[in-house]
């Protein structure tokens, strides 16, 4: 079995040493033992089982949750490696869905004005706070890959799901949140199964602007509220979009 001692574990997963000591001494990540020395204990040494188990506490991490969360719901059963994963994987297709929404804004206003019709204060005004934003979170490179992944999809599709196909569905989990239906069930499974369709028809799969659209939506508040996709109907679909995969 491979053991890796503390620093090769930390240039690995891009953690600082006294991160990985600053876990151990909260009890979130024991080494699985120590090198032995004629002094005394000496290097920590990590198995397979420890970087697991790292794993899930950097996944959990991004999820938000404060270290005291994650110690209490670490060595939850129902909250296994995979189930940690489809949540992850849930929300960063979600937030890159944002990223795709303001390309298709400025690209709208462009044709607008392209066409000679203008462009309304508001229009412009909404459009520039979406712009600092981005640039705020976004680097240039990140952008343009979401412009050449825009590129993709037609105008007649775009205006198709932006006016039928999202309302529709947004309205459906509104109401099946409303009379109380289990995310696990076979119908809640169906609609996150079109929820999760629609954000993988629109969205790319870069690690670099997963990261940059999950701190968008967690410092930006505004950007939740444009969209109309709070917190509770995200945290729904993800859930329910969990236990279909874990089904599947």
């Amino acid at each position: 079995m491979e053991l890796l001692r503390v620093g090769e574990l930390a240039r690995r997963t891009g953690l600082t040493v006294r991160t990985l000591h600053h876990y151990d001494e909260l009890g979130l990540l024991r080494p699985a033992c120590r090198s032995s020395t004629v002094s005394g204990p000496g290097y920590r040494l990590y198995g397979p089982a420890e970087v697991e188990r790292l794993t899930r506490i950097l996944l959990l991490r991004r999820l938000g949750l404060s270290l005291e969360e994650i110690g209490s719901r670490l060595d939850d059963p129902g909250l296994s490696l995979g189930r940690t994963l489809a949540i992850q994987i849930a929300r960063l297709k979600e937030e890159i869905e944002g990223s795709a929404r303001l390309l298709r804004r400025l690209e709208a206003l462009a044709a607008r004005i392209d066409r000679g019709e203008g462009a309304s204060i508001e229009d412009l005004t909404e459009t520039l706070e979406m712009i600092a934003m981005y640039e705020k979170h976004f680097t240039p490179e990140q952008l343009r890959q979401l412009e050449e992944r825009r590129a993709v999809v037609t105008d007649a599709r775009i205006a198709e799901v932006e006016t039928t196909a999202w309302p529709t569905l947004i309205a459906e989990v509104r109401a099946a949140m409303a009379r109380g239906l289990d995310p696990a069930s076979a119908e809640a499974a169906a609609l996150a199964a079109r929820w999760m369709g629609l954000v993988e028809e629109f969205t790319g799969a870069d690690p670099g602007i997963a990261r940059s659209v999950a701190r968008l939506y967690r410092e930006e508040p505004a950007m939740r509220r444009k969209t109309g996709l709070d917190a509770e109907i995200m945290a729904w679909v993800r859930q329910a979009d969990a236990a279909r995969r874990g089904a599947s």
